[in-house]
């Protein structure tokens, strides 16, 4: 029996960020995913499977997170050792931001992503998953 269970761990990250979420910006989401969904019930085949790929290329919230600090971190640190030491913050700030969000599941840039739409793993694989059943059903 294995200690560390990828699903467990893939389940409490997504109930990290929604819980770390607020209510409103969730059922937003939610909806939008609900919306998307919808307006392929009569889609054709064709236009469904192209729906699919676009979200197995769609990025989630923890590898817009990722992406972004390690810009950030690089960035500044570059800047910070060829132009002025001042730039060296930059990384002080993100890179704990980053442990804040691998820790508790929160870290502050994480309220914008999610009002932007920028959703977990788990919401785009919800749309995806039900795109396919649509697919099974015809």
């Amino acid at each position: 029996m294995s200690i560390f269970n990828a699903e467990d761990s893939t389940r409490s990250s997504l109930d990290r960020v929604r819980s770390s979420t607020a209510a409103h910006v969730n059922e937003e989401i939610d909806l939008q995913t609900d919306l998307n969904i919808q307006e392929y019930k009569s889609k054709s085949k064709a236009e469904i499977l192209e729906r699919i790929q676009m979200l197995d290329k769609e990025w989630d919230v923890e590898r817009v997170l990722e992406v972004n600090a390690s810009t950030l971190s690089l960035t500044g640190l570059i800047l910070g050792l060829t132009k002025n030491p001042k730039w060296l913050f930059l990384p002080g700030i993100v890179l704990p931001f980053l442990l804040q969000h691998g820790l508790q599941g929160w870290c502050p840039p994480l309220p914008l992503l999610r009002r932007l739409g920028i959703r977990t793993r788990g919401e785009i694989d919800r749309e995806k998953y039900a795109l396919k059943l649509r697919l099974e059903k015809n």
